[in-house]
């Protein structure tokens, strides 16, 4: 009988981390692509509004619009760039969590190398016993082979 892999604990918990890994990975690559969504639409909506402050501009406008426009353009602008700050820190992160998945994932290709180096020398010993057992079978019958 095949003895069991001394080390299956060990891999089951390196399986079990990989796809913890995954799922964290996945969490972050969502929540970078939402971080990206979002810059994009500030960036859009701060060109839209840059147009429509360049469009009064032409039409002429007080300088209280003027103020406002600036200002609020201003603001737009801080907006923009505290979401280029979290896009680039969530970039990060979610290289990080790509290198901790590939990490759990080397460990788990180990353990399963492992695991069939494990497999096949116990069918090498299995075998061996099977031929063993058939040789001393075939052993046994040949002295009475020998009498007939």
């Amino acid at each position: 009988m095949p003895s069991a892999f001394p080390l299956q604990p060990l891999l089951d918990l390196a399986h079990t981390r990989t796809t913890d890994a995954a799922r964290k990975l996945g969490e972050l690559i969502a929540t970078e692509r939402d971080g990206a969504d979002k810059l994009k639409m500030l960036e859009d909506y701060r060109h839209e509004y840059h147009s429509r402050f360049m469009d009064a501009m032409r039409d002429g406008i007080t300088p209280d619009a003027w103020r406002n426009y600036a200002g609020f353009l201003g603001k737009i602008d801080e907006a923009v760039a505290m979401q280029r700050r979290i896009v680039d820190q969530s970039r990060l992160k979610t290289q990080q969590g790509q290198k901790a998945w590939l990490a759990q994932r080397n460990r788990v290709q180990a353990f399963d190398t492992l695991a069939r180096k494990h497999e096949r020398a116990e069918a090498r010993v299995e075998a061996r016993q099977e031929q063993k057992l058939t040789d001393d079978h075939a052993a046994r019958r040949r002295p009475d082979s020998d009498a007939d």
